[in-house]
């Protein structure tokens, strides 16, 4: 193995989020305009061959976790192929997937046995109307039969997200850990962050971790988990374990300092965080004519090196002088 991706703070990078598309079918509010349709071109999308060409790159530098992302990386028609590649590169990493779970029931099992091991799936409310009031979709019933798929293919375990917003789904996180114990999801919480395209994110109307935290010790007794690592997530014990839930305080309390992760957008772009606004493009080194297969190879592992010593400490946010990413969550990938 090469030398490992390890930026000017001694943050080494093990976790790759890659991007499979920034197409969704769900119009979360805090995400994705009803109306969006500015969608990337095709053609500037990568090819399987060339994410595996990334790939094999970067798990010889040292990464050790993939999480498919998006938009909804289940809409991408050769998904199941795409798990099994990466589950056959020489030196394979761990594959997870974010999703919005609709297409779990058809894929769940198909995804499994490709060499898929877990997955992520959001879902902010436990009442049908507000979920189609979020979403603009009526798909509430698809995403709890999505979640007991992905259970029943033995992808464990299945992680809930859900998303908190002041005056419209806040009164509901004792609801949804209740039922993440009855059901055996593994619920986390997370801050809603600045990377919407509508501009509705306020900081002074966000549900913090505060909040949250305060919400659910009315009903429970929270016991803080005493490892945590480079995970984004800070645990608790829930009434002393050994079931656990998640908060996922990206604003309020910033977890740079312990971060592990670059991102890679469905176009070929490099980030070293959600927030960054600079990109390394890695595209159009997969695309060079005048480079070999050698030269290709040395060419994006120049490049995510680079990517790597430019990380900066934190992401900003607090910061009085801090810019929202051009790009929204669905094109960056989450």
């Amino acid at each position: 193995m090469s030398e490992p991706l390890v930026d000017t703070f001694g943050r080494v990078h093990r976790d790759l989020r890659v991007s499979l598309t920034d197409r969704c079918n769900l119009r979360c509010t805090y995400c994705m305009p009803n109306d969006f349709a500015d969608w990337l071109p095709g053609p500037e999308l990568l090819s399987t061959d060339e994410l595996m060409t990334v790939l094999e790159i970067a798990t010889d530098l040292g990464i050790t976790g993939v999480r498919l992302t998006g938009g909804e990386p289940l809409l991408r028609a050769d998904i199941v192929d795409v798990v099994r590649r990466i589950t056959g590169l020489p030196t394979p990493p761990r594959i997870s997937v974010t999703t919005n779970g609709l297409a779990l029931v058809k894929l769940a099992g198909p995804l499994r046995d490709a060499g898929l091991e877990r997955v992520n799936v959001s879902l902010d409310t436990l009442d049908r109307e507000r979920f189609k009031a979020l979403t603009f979709r009526d798909r509430f019933d698809d995403v709890l039969a999505g979640i007991k798929a992905a259970q029943a293919a033995g992808l464990a375990p299945v992680k809930v997200n859900s998303v908190l917003m002041k005056g419209v789904n806040d009164d509901e996180a004792p609801a949804l850990l209740r039922r993440a114990l009855d059901e055996g999801w593994k619920l986390r919480f997370i801050e809603q962050m600045p990377l919407d395209p509508s501009g509705i994110w306020l900081r002074s109307t966000m549900i913090t971790a505060d909040d949250i935290f305060a919400a659910l010790s009315e009903h429970h007794t929270l016991t803080p988990v005493p490892s945590r690592g480079s995970a984004p997530a800070e645990e608790f014990y829930v009434d002393g374990g050994p079931e656990t839930v998640g908060i996922i305080a990206s604003v309020t309390r910033p977890f740079c300092a312990a971060c592990d992760r670059l991102r890679l957008t469905a176009d070929g772009q490099l980030r070293n965080c959600l927030f960054a606004r600079d990109e390394l493009d890695l595209r159009s080194a997969l695309r060079d004519d005048a480079l070999d297969a050698a030269g290709v190879r040395l060419e994006v592992e120049r490049r995510l090196r680079l990517v790597v010593k430019d990380k900066l400490p934190g992401h900003g946010i607090n910061d009085l002088n801090f810019i929202q990413p051009t790009r929204p969550m669905s094109a960056i990938g989450g």
